[in-house]
């Protein structure tokens, strides 16, 4: 408890934290879901920071999700208040740069940096012992005479360099960090928890690189807040680790958000590269004289005209002018050889042997590399340049050596150049199974909490995530259930192939004016993607008072979601797949009710059928992968979604899912289609199925038997 920052936890609080302090102090991983007001975030927190004291550990925290950054950063400074513990809150280089250059570039200003203030120290020092020397020679030391002498000469060499050195790209705000008292700089940011934010201000104010800072100051604290690739990359794992002065079993991992850890761990894995990379790194060898560059050109230029090939020969009449400026993948794989890009790259090669000639293409452009570091350093070139030949090679290697992998999955994609409409494509490794990124990571840390509302089925989340006998726990709404109503409402199954059913559209129109009707204040309703929400927005434009405001992609929400709760009588329609789904809280009077009209799967392509199938061969059952790649995940955000309401023992609500498949009465009528079996026990026990036409009348009885309707009632 002495890292508890309130007077009391909650009931189920208390019993958390007990259960988390006693499997952390096993070593075991453990899968925590609780439901808004459950107090994860300390829950898990207190007992991973008491474990750590009694262990000599460092916790890391870690989301992917904002808005709990700041959340994280406020429990922080609520447990210092309590107890002494030194916690940093660490985010990328390219969010704290003050010059705004990229890693490579980064690296290399350090490094020239620290070469002239080190030549800087070691002037000084010797134009201070010539001194010295001086003096004892004047004063009849001829040993001295001598010994001034060659440090006269060194003297003059490191001149020489300094010269040198100084026409070089250096770094001033590291000059700083390196020739400056910094004292006071962490007395100030141990003080208290300080965002990255507050730290950027403070460092660009008096000139230092506050992320270098941070690195030279995050060793041996107790605590760590981050982003999820500092610990799901394992490169800047790796480095990330190094830089707190840990070996990874001193590290106690907390993942906040957890059910995004999945796709996360996906998309840290997956290789890309572009058809332009090629093009680059073709025009980098042509220019380069050296002879091992016609063999790279041999082996590049071959996967290059592939790629090309393969996406041209895959567009059907008129399919070629409707690409777009997103990627667009084309399928290319086959169930019984390899896929169509490797056929066609080993139909156009013709060489010594492609090993041999990617061998030549890795070591011409790794000393390429060399060469751009070193013009950098000289300040021969304004930036540092990526050596192409070097990303090319690397991934052709890849694509021939780990392509035919178990879980790995070979993807072309095309886009349109917005600029020069030019289309032009990449090649991809998609990663199929998390496990192979996170499994490597529960292994090497000392004990893992992965904290979410929607974690279960946990051996689901066991199995996908590589975790080998985690400890799990689940704590529903601790709010009383007086206080809401959860309805499974039977307007017809909206699948795809009903969508544009003008009957279906009725039905689900009409019940969703109901909801919005009865709704004493805003009603957020979800829908299965931004062209189902715009429909039903448009539709209800005509048939209610209440403004309708219509999130749509690509355009930045806050202001939206401001205007919403600003509001105190409108409708807010949205995708489930948007940025207001999770990680977004609409307390009190934001929002009273929560809409979920249809079931949100996600777009079933070629890469979630690859994902299905390497469920089932890795899981062992045909009907694996469906359930853990598609359903599963699509009932999580159905979940999350239902969550951004009744956030505190005070709201008042009504969380309404409208589609069949959600309702215990359909299940046998709708068989796989059903959903309703998907969710955690408990919830279900909440789910009411009712008829559409009985919605309005249950919502009038709830919200007017608790006086929300300030004004008139309305009429059902």
């Amino acid at each position: 408890m002495r890292f508890f920052p309130y007077d009391q936890p909650y009931e189920n609080q208390r019993e958390a934290m007990d259960r988390i302090h006693n499997s952390l102090q096993r070593g075991q991983d453990v899968l925590f879901e609780g439901a808004c007001g459950t107090g994860k975030t300390l829950s898990s927190l207190v007992p991973a920071l008491e474990v750590a004291r009694e262990q000599d550990k460092t916790v890391v925290i870690t989301t992917n999700v904002h808005q709990q950054m700041r959340q994280f950063v406020a429990e922080a400074r609520a447990i210092t208040r309590e107890e002494d513990i030194r916690a940093i809150v660490f985010k990328g280089k390219s969010s704290m740069c003050h010059i705004d250059v990229g890693y490579e570039e980064c690296q290399a200003l350090r490094d020239n940096t620290r070469a002239v203030v080190d030549a800087e120290r070691d002037k000084r020092q010797l134009e201070r012992r010539q001194r010295e020397l001086l003096e004892e020679s004047q004063e009849g030391d001829g040993g001295a005479a001598d010994a001034r002498s060659a440090v006269m000469d060194e003297l003059e060499s490191i001149e020489e360099r300094l010269e040198d050195l100084e026409e070089q790209n250096v770094c001033d705000y590291y000059r700083n960090n390196l020739t400056r008292d910094t004292d006071d700089f962490f007395a100030w940011l141990f003080e208290d928890v300080r965002t990255p934010e507050e730290i950027y201000e403070y460092a660009e104010r008096e000139g230092f690189c506050g992320y270098e800072l941070l690195k030279e100051g995050i060793e041996g604290v107790d605590l760590v807040v981050c982003n999820y690739h500092h610990l799901l990359d394992s490169t800047i794992r790796e480095q990330f680790f190094r830089w707190l002065g840990r070996d990874p079993e001193d590290v106690i991992a907390v993942f906040d958000e957890a059910h995004n850890v999945e796709d996360a761990a996906r998309e840290h894995a997956t290789r890309t590269c572009s058809e332009r990379t090629f093009d680059s790194a073709l025009d980098e060898l042509a220019d380069a004289d050296d002879p091992r560059s016609e063999d790279a050109a041999n082996v590049l230029s071959a996967f290059h005209r592939a790629l090309v090939e393969t996406y041209e020969d895959s567009f059907g009449f008129g399919e070629r002018e409707r690409i777009g400026e997103n990627w667009e993948d084309v399928p290319i794989a086959n169930e019984d050889r390899k896929d169509d890009l490797t056929l066609e790259f080993l139909q156009r090669y013709s060489g010594r042997g492609i090993e041999d000639d990617l061998e030549a293409a890795m070591k011409l452009g790794q000393e390429l590399d060399e060469q751009y570091e070193e013009a950098y350093r000289e300040g021969e070139t304004a930036t540092r340049t990526e050596c192409q030949t070097l990303q090319a090679a690397a991934f052709v290697s890849a694509w021939m050596n780990e392509g035919s992998k178990e879980g790995l999955y070979p993807v072309v994609s095309v886009t349109r150049d917005a600029g020069t409409d030019e289309i032009y494509g990449r090649a991809e490794l998609y990663t199929c199974l998390p496990r192979q990124v996170t499994g490597q990571l529960f292994e090497e840390v000392y004990g893992t909490i992965l904290m979410s509302a929607t974690l279960q089925p946990f051996d689901v989340t066991e199995d996908v995530l590589g975790l080998e006998d985690p400890v799990t726990m689940a704590y529903g709404l601790q709010f009383p259930e007086e206080h809401r109503r959860t309805y499974a409402v039977e307007t017809p199954p909206l699948f795809s192939s009903d969508r544009d059913d003008p009957a279906v559209q009725t039905a689900v129109t009409d019940t969703i004016h109901d909801a919005v009707r009865m709704t004493p204040g805003n009603t957020l309703a979800f829908f299965p993607n931004y062209g189902e929400a715009s429909r039903y927005a448009e539709r209800l434009e005509g048939r209610t008072e209440k403004t309708v405001y219509l999130d749509e992609p690509g355009t930045a929400v806050e202001e939206l979601r401001q205007q919403f709760v600003a509001d105190d009588g409108a409708v807010l329609c949205t995708s489930l797949w948007g940025t207001l789904a999770e990680g977004v809280s609409f307390d009190g009077d934001d929002a009273h009710t929560v809409l979920v009209v249809g079931v949100p799967y996600p777009h079933l392509d070629d890469r979630a059928e690859a994902v299905q199938e390497a469920y089932d061969a890795a899981f062992d059952g045909t009907e694996t992968g469906w359930r853990y790649a598609v359903e599963i995940p699509t009932v999580r955000k159905t979940r999350q979604a239902l969550g951004r309401v009744i956030r505190s023992p005070e709201d008042v609500g009504v969380r309404a899912l409208l589609d069949r498949r959600y309702s215990r009465s359909a299940k046998s009528d709708l068989g796989r289609y059903s959903v309703n079996g998907t969710f955690p026990h408990e919830e279900r026990e909440e789910l009411i199925d009712i008829d559409p036409e009985k919605l309005k009348f249950s919502m009038l009885n709830f919200y007017g038997d608790r006086d929300a309707y300030d004004g008139e009632t309305p009429a059902p």
